[in-house]
């Protein structure tokens, strides 16, 4: 099993949320806000959700408030927020850091030093797309739209 599918994050709702389910599976791992210029993004992400899943494909959201206090919100807010705004319906975990001396060890297989696309994360709807091994395939910067081609063709690739 990879390093990735060995993490358990805690969900939005509080539960354990274990990434090994998503072994097999491509995963779009991107770092959510809710008062962001890039929030709209959650409709195309949500519709990448509703147009792939079903070959084993998976958005993860993952908020983060590190950037201009964009995700000021409770779970219990973003929840509301992300279901009753755009429809979400791809899992979401509890807040985390994706930079700095708090860095989820998520964030540190992704894009901490030794990753295959290394760096700082620069803002909010960063994405990462992981393939069905879990291994990082590519990554996007954060004004990249989920319905960018480049995005799609890579999903694709990697759905096979």
């Amino acid at each position: 099993m990879s390093a990735i599918h060995e993490l358990i994050l805690q969900g939005l709702d509080g539960r354990e949320l274990p990434l090994a389910p998503f072994k097999g599976k491509v995963l779009l791992l991107v770092n959510v806000a809710s008062k962001c210029g890039l929030t709209p993004q959650y409709a195309g992400l949500e519709q990448l959700q509703q147009d792939y899943q079903a070959r084993g494909f998976s958005v993860l959201g993952l908020p983060c408030n590190q950037f201009a206090g964009q995700e000021p919100g409770s779970a219990e807010e973003i929840q509301t927020f992300c279901s009753s705004t755009y429809g979400v319906s791809f899992p979401l975990s509890a807040k985390l850091e994706v930079n700095g001396h708090e860095r989820h060890p998520l964030y540190t297989l992704l894009a901490g030093e030794g990753a295959e696309f290394p760096g700082e994360i620069s803002w909010n709807f960063e994405k990462f797309l992981v393939g069905k091994d879990g291994r990082v395939l590519a990554r996007f910067a954060p004004r990249t739209p989920p319905d960018d081609p480049a995005l799609i063709q890579a999903i694709e690739q990697a759905l096979g």
